[in-house]
Parts: structure tokens; C-alpha cells; sequence
């Protein structure tokens, strides 16, 4: 699946902090909690945060019955909190003067272009108006990063608003969120934003919170789940304040960061390390290889000759080694320690470079969901020898070759194929996953996913891949004899000596041809 194109604004690792109405409608008690939650985020070593307010412009949002003596909690409340224009601008201020992002939720058409006119950095839409769409529409126009929550919404709706948001050519994100407040352990659905992950790849999921502020373990499971933008509500208690359920005091917000940060260090990076400390520790139960009667030089190792036991000792034979077929270049007495260099073990590069090169394909192919069935022939194109094919060479899977034709091609990171063209042929590549760099007639271009090049007959074209990449080939009918390499040596070539064609994935093939 194509993912969406990569958000202009960083949304990654983001944290909303709402302020919502929490300033009580007093510029001094906001200015009080964007200072002390700037000193948290700052303990924290939080780079990317944003203070959030929220925007209605009472005199038309709220029904003229119910501007005064209103028993709607919600209208109380808003009335109760009210602040002026200028009053939010010193709140602006302070939020920028504290090096934070300015972020604000508009219930109103109107307030959408009050967020313009003050230069907010971000806007957002609550759970409650993802389906409001004067208000949506009205959003869009802003020219803002956007931010929106899915709490009440369906796949449905969730659809409509990606839809339309990149359609509309809007820099978006999502937050899963739980419009309860608080939230129940039993309503945080966290296994939503795995769903949202593999729905919409390449937009930034993230989780808008409303548990109990002392409870630390959801944001710490959020993280590991793969949000990636997180929002929670913040506010201070005074003698003539207190907050609700789901607003974070600024030692509970503190409490909630070293949760995240302990989630992060938990879950470590993309790429897999195995430190020193852990092969040590590996290493002292791994089985060493001794012999088990006396040994002379010529001799193969087998289970019949050796054993494996503890301890290990550093330059020893070991039992993943002994199925390589190791033959000993010494003599060796009964229990002796069996070393590396005591014996020779000939291995068949070509054929283990091709192993290695299915088992990464396979790889590939799962992360980049393509399923390519039973039914495919698989072909190793290694014009430069198979010494070279981790450089110079693309794996070919042939699903149908008939007046029409259709490939799938997998190149494996920093893999390059050499220039050529066919006479007969005419083919598209579409990219499915990865990077792709298509060079026809001299001239290059970087396809993304969902992108696709034609190449007619007779066009000189080559390809490239940096990070790995899977593509489709569909054509007209391939034949064998139709390539034509601007390399002549490549030309002077027997097929076989270019090509390794095996079916499926020549689990006996491959070792007749090459062992």
C-alpha cells in the first residue's frame, strides 16, 4: 500500500499540551502554567511541545437563550472562563517567549480566522467537530499544519477525513483519543493506533489522553504501540482552584514524561544493536566443539568424531560452525579443545550470496505486504558475476508471461541494474515500496511509492535502489533474447552466466546449479 506523502511540519514526537480552559479566564494563572510546564518539559528534555488553547467566539456560538442563566455545564463553564482578545495574545506571547509551539483548537468558523490572524503554528480539531464540516472545510482554507482527534469517529469517517485533507493538500496528522473524561482502563483501545498505523502509512498517529493523570503506564504502552504525538491536559491548582479528572498537575505531567522517556529508552531504535555485554553473556552458555576420538589431519568433522559441551573458549569451533562441513589440518587427542584455525571450511560463496539475497527478498516483500502466491518463476539477474550481485543485480519474480506480461522486481539497499533496452517489449514500472531511481535515456528520476515510469522499445534504461525497494513490471510479452546491454561484454554473455532462473524459490534447484 501506497503511504501518504511525508508531513512538511514535525510532527513526530510532538506533545500537545491543552490548556484548554484551564486558565480560569485569567492571563495571569495561564501565564502561570505555561511557565511551570515549560520548566517540566525542559527537566524532561522534551525538544517538541505545543501549548494548546481553544477558541469559540461566545457571542455566536452559544444560542442567545442560553447567554445568561444556562444550565448547559459546558455553556456555564465556557461564560464562566471567558477572555478577551488580548488576553489570549499574552498568552501567545508567553508561549513563544517560552521557545514552545503555539497550537490552538477553533469550535467556530470565526475562530479559524482569529487563529490566522494571530499566526498560531498549528491548529487542531477536537473529537467533537470531526464531523462538522463547515467547520472542517473552513479549517483547511487556514493553510495551517493540522491536527485532528478520532474520538466517536468510524473507519468510516476517519476515511472521509484523510480523503479530503489530501485531497485538499493539508500537512496532517491523527491522534487516537477516547472522547471519555476521564477514561476508563477498559475504553483506552490502545490496539487502535496499531490499526491506524497500517491503515494510513506515512501519517504521523498519535494519542490525545484523558486517563487518570496519575496513571503513567498508558503513554508508556501508547509509545510502544507506535504513536508518535501525544496529548494531555494540563492546569494548576490554586486555594480557590481545582481540576478536573483528566488535567495533569505539573508533578503529574513530570511523572507522565519520565514514563514516556523510560518507554523510549525501553524500546530502543529502528535498527537492532547487540552489544558487547549481551555476545559476553551469550558466548559463556555457548557449546564449544571437542573432539571425541583422536583426530589426525584430513579428518571431516562429524557427530561421530566430536561433541558439544561448556565452557566456550574464545577462538574455538563452535556448534553453529559444524555444519559447514569443517575438515581438521592437525592432529588432536581425545577432549581436546578444537579451534577455528585447527580446521578448513569451504564454503560455496556463490551459492551462500544467493541464499542470503532469498532469505532478504523474503523480508522485504513481508514488510512491504506484497504476496506474491506459489505459482512464479524466480530469476537472479547478476550481469557482473554473483560475487558482485550485492552491488550489480535485481531479484525478477515472473507471476505471468503471456501476450501480457507481469513482474515483480525486488532490489535489495545500494543494488543497481545495468543499462539496457528490448526491441519488443514495452513495460511500466510502478513503485509498490521503497525508493526507486528509474534512469531512461540518461535522464534520472526518484519514484516514490504509487509512482510509475513507462519505458518503450528501444529506450536506453537503467535502476537503482538506495534503501531497498519492490516494484511492479507489467508489459508486454517478455523474451528472453530482447535485452540489449550498452555494456557489449554483458551482451557477449551466455544467458546462464548472467541469469540464475530457478522456480519458486529453488529450494532444490538452487543448490544443483550452484552446489
Amino acid at each position: 500500500m501506497a503511504g501518504l506523502k511525508e508531513n512538511k511540519f514535525n510532527f513526530k514526537d510532538l506533545f500537545v499540551l491543552d490548556m484548554a480552559n484551564n486558565h480560569q479566564g485569567s492571563v495571569s494563572h495561564g501565564e502561570k502554567i505555561i511557565t511551570e510546564t515549560s520548566d517540566v518539559l525542559k527537566k524532561n528534555n522534551i525538544k517538541n511541545a505545543a501549548i494548546k488553547f481553544q477558541f469559540r467566539q461566545l457571542d455566536s456560538f452559544i444560542h442567545p437563550d442560553h447567554q445568561t442563566g444556562s444550565d448547559h455545564k459546558y455553556v456555564t463553564r465556557f461564560l464562566s472562563t471567558k477572555m478577551d482578545r488580548k488576553g489570549y495574545q499574552q498568552l501567545f506571547d508567553a508561549v513563544k517567549n517560552a521557545g514552545l509551539i503555539t497550537m490552538c483548537t477553533p469550535f467556530d468558523e470565526e475562530s479559524v480566522d482569529v487563529i490566522v490572524d494571530m499566526n498560531f503554528d498549528l491548529l487542531k480539531i477536537a473529537s467533537c467537530s470531526a464531523k462538522d464540516w463547515p467547520l472542517i472545510e473552513k479549517a483547511a482554507s487556514s493553510n495551517l499544519p493540522i491536527v485532528f482527534s478520532t474520538g466517536g469517529a468510524s473507519i468510516d469517517d476517519i476515511d472521509n477525513l484523510v480523503s479530503f485533507f489530501e485531497h485538499q493538500g493539508v500537512d496532517f496528522a491523527m491522534m487516537h483519543c477516547m472522547a471519555i473524561y476521564p477514561t476508563p482502563d477498559n475504553w483506552l483501545q490502545l490496539n487502535q493506533i496499531d490499526i491506524l498505523k497500517k491503515r494510513y502509512p506515512g501519517v504521523t498517529i498519535g494519542w490525545s489522553t484523558h486517563e487518570s493523570p496519575d496513571d503513567t503506564v498508558p503513554v508508556a504502552m501508547a509509545y510502544a504501540k507506535g504513536a508518535r504525538m501525544f496529548e494531555r491536559h494540563i492546569g494548576l491548582e490554586t486555594s480557590e482552584i481545582s481540576l478536573n479528572d483528566y488535567s495533569s498537575r505539573p508533578s503529574q505531567l513530570d511523572s507522565w514524561f519520565a514514563s514516556y522517556n523510560k518507554a523510549v529508552s525501553l524500546s530502543g531504535g529502528p535498527e537492532k544493536i547487540i552489544p558487547d555485554e549481551e555476545t559476553d553473556s551469550l558466548d559463556s552458555l555457548k557449546r564449544g566443539v571437542y573432539v571425541k576420538t583422536p583426530l589426525k589431519s584430513g579428518d571431516l568433522l562429524s557427530a561421530d568424531n566430536t561433541y558439544f559441551a561448556i565452557p566456550y573458549i574464545a577462538g574455538q569451533l563452535d556448534s553453529g560452525l559444524i555444519g559447514k562441513n569443517p575438515v581438521i589440518n592437525t592432529s588432536l587427542p581425545k577432549d581436546s579443545i578444537i579451534k577455528i584455525e585447527d580446521v578448513t571450511i569451504t564454503e560455496n560463496n556463490q551459492l551462500n550470496i544467493l541464499k542470503k539475497s532469498i532469505h532478504e527478498v523474503k523480508a522485504l516483500l513481508r514488510e512491504a505486504s506484497v504476496v506474491i502466491g506459489n505459482d512464479f518463476d524466480v530469476e537472479f539477474s547478476h550481469h557482473y558475476g554473483i560475487e558482485k550481485y550485492t552491488e550489480i543485480g535485481t531479484v525478477i519474480i515472473t507471476c505471468i508471461n503471456r501476450e501480457y506480461a507481469k513482474k515483480i522486481l525486488v532490489q535489495l539497499p545500494g543494488q543497481d541494474h545495468p543499462e539496457h533496452y528490448h526491441k519488443r517489449k514495452e513495460e511500466t514500472f510502478q513503485v509498490l515500496y521503497g525508493d526507486l531511481t528509474s534512469t531512461l535515456d540518461g535522464v534520472s528520476r526518484s519514484l516514490e511509492p504509487g509512482e510509475s515510469v513507462l519505458v518503450q522499445p528501444g529506450v536506453w534504461h537503467s535502476f537503482k535502489s538506495k534503501n531497498g525497494c519492490v516494484f511492479e513490471e507489467v508489459s508486454s510479452t517478455h523474451y528472453n533474447d530482447d535485452s540489449f546491454y550498452k555494456d557489449k561484454n554483458i551482451n557477449k554473455m551466455k544467458r546462464e552466466q548472467r541469469k540464475t532462473v530457478v522456480k519458486h524459490w529453488g529450494r532444490f534447484e538452487i543448490n544443483d546449479i550452484l552446489g
